[in-house]
């Protein structure tokens, strides 16, 4: 492997002082980078907990799925069965026998945690309830949500049905890079439906401009919980508490988290999207060099004014040679500040390279052959 360490991206400054993370009055708690996916504070984070309405985020990402795959339209009209309107809990108020559109409904579930528009989505997108829990928990599995299992469409107690702090931030995490075209619904105050106007139960949507989502519950086993999401400075942090005493406590808590992690910590992105980073050898090619890059920005949280101390190291395979396919791993770059790595994402062909002909190939077949003798 062939390592190139780069200088620092930037002059070096004194390391900063970071105090301890604040403890909270909850069960379990998490914040995390939603750029980079850094966990920046953790507590019994991966404790199986029941949800509550948290629930509802997987509820609401199964609907925007399928809207993005084009299975149904948000004008769609769905019909509202006996069941859905005998939901107890929170409502929408919708009534059994008539139609309510996609959107309408989307806005239920995640402004107005309408228990009776879940199971109305549930019913439509998977014919019932129990088959589109089904459907949850697939999704849950192929996000790696680790300590999940969905047993309902609202979070309504049922055994068996959890869920933990890391999982939920992963969910939203997810649910904000894939699907931005509907996350504005998550910052929405209020929402009026059937002449009656609910108020988002996420009180820190008064409280601090830049939170904009993303998802309360509540219930006497759940206690209270919130997962919540800010962004300053193109920094956005994801907090998720579970287990709080209070309404007040859930929106108290989580601000702790968000305050802490915006005052201590950055991320800047250091590389971005297909950013030539190197130009390395290639034998048997048509060419002899490639360029090799990430495929993805490339960010990296680490404590507020250390970006100065960061070092980059470019590891690559000792002999690269063709054929080779754009997106086919060639190494991996590594951010280092001190002795921990930061961040790190593969190297790969920002190119195709095709193989050269017969006696560039032999001839380079023989100098491989010479030079490894002497190694």
């Amino acid at each position: 492997m062939l390592l190139l360490v780069l200088l620092p991206l930037m002059p070096l400054q004194a390391q900063v002082m970071i105090p301890a993370p604040p403890q909270l009055a909850a069960t379990a708690w998490i914040l995390i980078d939603a750029h980079s996916g850094k966990v920046i504070v953790e507590h019994n984070a991966d404790q199986r907990l029941p949800p509550a309405s948290l629930t509802k985020m997987m509820t609401s990402y199964l609907l925007e799925y399928e809207i993005k795959r084009g299975n149904v339209q948000l004008d769609d009209m769905v019909r509202v069965s006996e069941r859905a309107w005998r939901m107890p809990g929170s409502r929408m108020f919708i009534q059994e026998g008539t139609f309510v559109s996609i959107e309408d409904l989307l806005k239920g579930v995640v402004i107005q945690s309408g228990n009776d528009a879940s199971v109305a989505v549930a019913e439509h997108l998977a014919g019932s309830e129990a088959a589109f829990a089904d459907l949850m928990n697939q999704h849950a599995r192929a996000m790696g949500l680790r300590n999940t299992q969905f047993r309902n469409s609202t979070g309504l107690p049922d055994d068996g049905h959890y869920t933990s702090a890391r999982d939920m931030a992963i969910l939203s995490r997810v649910k904000i890079m894939d699907y931005p075209e509907h996350y504005a619904l998550y910052s929405q105050r209020e929402f009026t439906f059937n002449n009656i106007t609910q108020s988002n139960r996420n009180r820190l949507l008064w409280r601090d401009s830049s939170v904009d989502g993303l998802k309360t519950g509540h219930t006497t086993e759940a206690g209270y919980c919130l997962a919540a999401s800010a962004v300053r400075n193109d920094m956005r942090l994801i907090s998720v508490v579970m287990g709080a005493r209070s309404e007040e406590g859930r929106a108290q808590e989580s601000q702790k988290l968000l305050t802490y992690g915006f005052r201590y910590f950055e991320t800047p992105r250091l590389y971005e999207q297909f950013q030539v980073l190197n130009t390395p050898r290639v034998w048997k090619g048509v060419r002899d060099t490639v360029q090799v890059g990430l495929t993805e920005d490339l960010y990296a949280t680490i404590p507020r004014g250390q970006q100065q101390n960061l070092r980059a190291e470019i590891q690559l395979n000792p002999v690269i040679k063709a054929p080779l396919r754009a997106g086919e791993q060639l190494g991996e770059l590594k951010i280092r500040l001190g002795d921990e790595t930061v961040a790190s994402q593969p190297l790969v062909a920002l190119e195709n390279l095709a193989e050269a002909g017969f006696f560039k190939r032999l001839w380079h077949g023989l100098m491989l052959f010479v030079t490894g003798l002497f190694r």
